[in-house]
């Protein structure tokens, strides 16, 4: 049986150690890129679609308002109902689709991310502290005490 010595590691020189963390830092910011356009892209579609669904209500409010309303309330005038009631409920029947929509709009508001992982990840790198894997607890600099004067440590 032959003895193999362990291997000394090679010291990397200093230009190549600055190419390295030169391409790891424009891969970095490469990938905060992508990430913030992803990001974007979800919620730029979410509020296209609930800004379309406030245009939607807009829409049909005005249009149910101008033309069904009449032809609804002489419909129910037709059937027997006061004038002012026939038109009283074609108003509330309006008022309550166009609340509807507005609702659901709302709750398309809601699910918007505002790009958390975005700005977690841009925190992390500001503070040079490495990001937790999901699940664990976050790993945090201890802080020097601001009351402690350095130059005097007997303070």
């Amino acid at each position: 049986m032959t003895h193999i010595p362990p291997t000394e590691p090679q010291e990397e020189s200093l230009g190549t150690l600055v190419a390295a963390a030169s391409d790891h830092i424009s891969t970095l910011v490469r990938a905060e890129i992508e990430l913030a356009k992803a990001e974007f892209r979800f919620d730029a579609k979410r509020i296209g679609t609930a800004v379309g669904l406030f245009g939607a209500a807009a829409f049909m409010a005005h249009l149910c308002l101008i033309l069904a309303s009449f032809t609804i309330g002489y419909a129910l005038i037709g059937v027997g109902l006061w004038p002012w009631a026939a038109f009283l409920i074609v108003t509330v029947l309006y008022l309550i689709t166009a609340g509807l929509l507005v609702f659901i709009g709302m709750r398309r508001f809601k699910g918007l991310t505002g790009m958390k992982r975005t700005l977690r990840s841009l925190k992390t790198i500001r503070s040079g502290e490495p990001e937790a894997a999901p699940g664990t607890a976050p790993v945090t600099a201890v802080q020097p005490d601001s009351r402690r004067d350095p130059a005097r440590p007997g303070q």
